[in-house]
């Protein structure tokens, strides 16, 4: 919102803002704070917290202050985040069947059949359209000179987005009569563009409107709100494991009216508990049979099975190589400077510095697996330190960027808070990005952790018309 110190003042896209929130006085807005908050709980906008023992679901802190971006600023971020979910699909593509990318030395094949979520069972076998992520949520943050960086691609079941369509209602309810005249770009089209992304990849044997699901492993699910709002939203049944069934290798749901042939899963559970005919075979939320019909082309799935190893932060490293190699351009959108633990040097480098340093697991998420050197205690550093030796390839480490912050509201008084921005990115017949995404707010002062299960809230997005 505001420039550096040097330079002093109001960024000029937020001068609207200011100019409207210069006549609330303090009381004006906590009233209208605790009545997003009440109207959070009455609509159930909440998320689950696991092993939290002070209850099972929360509402997700909300500040009014928007975060704005001007549209010179969203137009660079539109063009490298397209540019990224491009070359990640083409990666995806390649390693599940001729893999260039290995054969061509750009990337070791240990990192990629050492991942996690890399997919033996699913080497040649083609998915609709060639697309294997549809729906993905980048991670950026921005430092302090203004540049962004990718902090990591979350490309199996990307949480969020209904918190930003939540959130902007919120908003409207709030200042009824501000978002016409300050040129805010809308984010309504989001559930009709993804409900048209999932009937892309529909099996060309469908015949019709193809039939499409939520897939949720339940109401103890940290995002289960969100499961429900994107059904709703796009006019679509959830289901559960329980409420689908394989017969002839083609999937149907079980309704009042009898079974349902269903064409497309928007699955919101990771792969491993997907069939247990094919991966875990005690979990009872996926359906049995349900791979082999995907292999067949009976069924699609979204996103789709073993994308999970384009998400490894261990992979991420590579993503300005794919990039280069895939497209022939050169990344809009830095990573963030990544060392890796596996590397002989930059092993050396991480356990020299290991105080100074972010240090992430390769497949964890929701903040957990995480060590902010600086922030750590010396029995936190020394449980890491001891964790990279026994398992290198699990982790890589990032200086501590200084994140910009932004004016939150928090107890009582306006003070900085760190940021980040999840945009969500669709890509079917076209890529198509809602305008913003999701900022987090590290709402704990000084922390630069802004996940929801670590205390984190969120902040509506504006993205403007113009620059100004």
């Amino acid at each position: 919102m505001f420039t550096s110190k040097d330079e002093g003042g109001i960024r000029p896209h937020y001068k609207k803002l200011l100019e409207r929130f210069k006549d609330l006085t303090k009381e004006d807005y906590e009233q209208k704070q605790q009545a997003i908050d009440l109207a959070f709980l009455r609509l159930g906008v909440t998320f689950t917290v696991y092993g939290d023992d002070e209850g099972t679901e929360r509402i997700f802190p909300f500040d009014l202050i928007p975060r704005i971006i001007p549209a010179n600023e969203w137009d660079l971020l539109e063009k490298g985040l397209e540019q990224r979910i491009l070359a990640l699909n083409m990666f995806l593509q390649d390693i599940y069947h001729e893999q260039r990318i290995i054969k061509d030395g750009v990337i070791p094949a240990s990192y990629i059949l050492s991942a996690k979520h890399f997919r033996r069972e699913f080497m040649n076998v083609d998915v609709p359209r060639d697309i294997y992520i549809h729906i993905c949520g980048t991670d950026l943050i921005r430092d302090d000179k203004g540049d962004y960086y990718v902090l990591e691609d979350n490309a199996r079941c990307p949480s969020g987005v209904s918190y930003v369509m939540e959130n902007r209602e919120a908003m409207k309810r709030a200042f009824p009569n501000f978002f016409e005249a300050a040129g805010i770009r809308p984010i309504d089209s989001y559930a009709n563009n993804l409900l048209e992304t999932l009937q892309h990849i529909a099996p060309r044997k469908c015949k019709g409107d193809p039939t499409v699901v939520v897939l949720t492993p339940g109401v103890y699910n940290s995002a289960y709100f969100e499961h429900c709002f994107l059904a709703r939203a796009m006019g679509v049944e959830i289901v559960e494991g329980h409420d689908l069934l394989v017969r002839d290798s083609k999937v149907y749901m079980r309704t009042t009216r009898g079974l349902k042939k269903v064409d497309v899963i928007y699955r919101r559970l990771d792969d491993d508990f997907m069939d247990p005919c094919v991966f875990r075979r005690d979990s009872v939320l996926g359906v049995p049979g349900i791979i082999n019909a995907y292999r067949m082309g009976h069924v699609s799935l979204a996103n789709s099975i073993g994308t999970g190893v384009a998400d490894d932060k261990v992979v991420y490293y590579f993503v300005p190589k794919m990039i280069k190699f895939y497209l022939d351009q050169e990344p809009i959108l830095p990573n963030v400077p990544t060392y890796l633990a596996s590397e002989k040097e930059d092993y050396k480098y991480i356990m020299d510095n290991l105080p100074r340093l972010v240090v992430k697991a390769a497949n964890e998420s929701g903040g957990y697996g995480v060590m902010i050197g600086p922030q750590s205690s010396r029995s936190k550093i020394k449980e890491f330190r001891h964790m990279i030796e026994k398992d290198p390839r699990n982790f890589i480490a990032q200086p501590t960027l200084s994140l910009s912050r932004h004016p939150s509201y928090c107890g009582g008084k306006m003070e900085g808070r760190h940021i980040d921005l999840r945009p969500f990115i669709l890509c079917g017949k076209d890529v198509s990005i809602i305008p913003g995404g999701l900022t987090r707010v590290a709402l704990k002062k000084g922390s630069l952790v802004v996940n929801s299960s670590q205390g984190g809230g969120s902040k509506d997005t504006w993205v403007l018309r113009e620059n100004q």
